[in-house]
């Protein structure tokens, strides 16, 4: 196994010079470091990073912790963070909670056992308890939140304009001609949830609507969430509009629609805050408010990082915007040449 001093003498350089060129913390110029990663490159050379991290006291390596991989909105965000980290010569290691507390806190345990330089965190749907959060940041480890803020507790956030954005698409619906409109939301406790529930209902009210409870339906973030809470409303009076909280209750919201064969947008017109691949795929194409769910992830790595650079800076709160893609699914005119289907 080749080491740094066989690599060194290749390249007629100094340990120190192959370690700069190696971390990037000292700039080369670009003939010296071309020289040198060739020899690294015919060596085969491979740096001992644990070893590094101890002399250094950081692994160049960040927790992410999401709450639902199977979600279609996690993996860009993934991808985001990832990309941010690896062009500043940081690992990424990313971890599912399931939307669990426990799962978190697991997580977090495990991060920090593993000395990582900093956590990108989006919390599970849980009620306040926040002690592990704490308790990691005393520890000495960074965290910043992504999409999900926690009560009560200073961190650097990157989040999303929920309100305007359920705003915005409600209104959208309004505007087609829809009266009862449903809405399909995640657990109310979560910020998230409640924000795009008060957007719904602030676009109610400004168009003079009454706010009818009964077309409200809570839960989890989840498929068989949105399912069960569609064919409950469906079976009692079918709603003219539904406004869907994620994809993953949008999913389940569809199925139901096709079990009942009701047409989209004919008999219900559906928009969605998300904007997963799918949208586009089905026919007809899903109206969406799309999220910057890259550059959610990227954002909150390049804030984590400033963070790791400078623990006293003053806290970040970042808000991206919102985009609505109008599609088929709420516009009813959009689709009299296409072949009545459901969703």
């Amino acid at each position: 196994m080749a080491t740094i001093k066989e690599v060194a003498q290749r390249a007629r350089v100094s340990v120190g010079t192959v370690s700069n060129v190696l971390s990037g913390a000292v700039p080369v110029s670009a003939k010296l470091r071309e020289r040198v990663l060739g020899i690294v490159r015919e060596l085969d050379y491979h740096p001992n990073h644990v070893a590094r991290s101890l002399k250094i006291r950081q692994t160049k390596m960040l927790g992410m912790v999401v709450s639902d991989i199977t979600n279609p909105f996690f993996p860009l965000l993934v991808r985001g963070a990832e990309d941010a980290a690896w062009n500043h010569s940081y690992m990424l290691i990313t971890l599912n909670t399931d939307d669990q507390l426990e799962r978190e806190r697991q997580v977090l345990a495990a991060l920090r056992t593993r000395r990582v330089d900093g956590i990108l965190l989006v919390l599970a749907s849980t009620d306040g308890e926040t002690d592990h959060i704490t308790n990691a940041i005393e520890s000495g480890i960074p965290i910043v939140c992504l999409d999900r803020r926690p009560k009560g507790i200073p961190l650097d956030s990157v989040t999303v304009d929920n309100v305007a954005g359920a705003h915005e698409c409600v209104k959208h619906l309004i505007e087609g001609g829809n009266r009862r409109i449903a809405i399909l939301t995640g657990p109310l406790h979560v910020e998230v949830a409640r924000e795009r529930l008060e957007g719904y209902r602030a676009a109610l009210k400004e168009a003079g609507l009454p706010i009818d409870e009964s077309l409200v339906r809570d839960g989890a973030f989840r498929l068989e969430a949105g399912y069960a809470a569609a064919i409950d409303l469906i079976d009692r009076e079918a709603p003219e509009a539904f406004f869907c909280s994620n994809a993953m209750m949008a999913a389940g919201l569809l199925r139901a629609l096709n079990e009942k064969g009701l047409r989209c947008p004919d008999d219900v017109a559906v928009a969605i805050f998300d904007d997963p691949q799918f949208a586009e795929a089905l026919r007809p194409r899903l109206t969406a408010m799309a999220q910057p769910a890259y550059d959610l992830g990227y954002s909150g790595a390049e804030l984590l990082l400033k963070r790791i650079q400078d623990p006293g800076r003053e806290q970040t709160d970042l808000v991206l915007k919102t985009e609505l893609r109008i599609r088929e699914s709420s516009v009813k005119t959009a689709v009299t040449a296409l072949p009545s289907r459901a969703c």
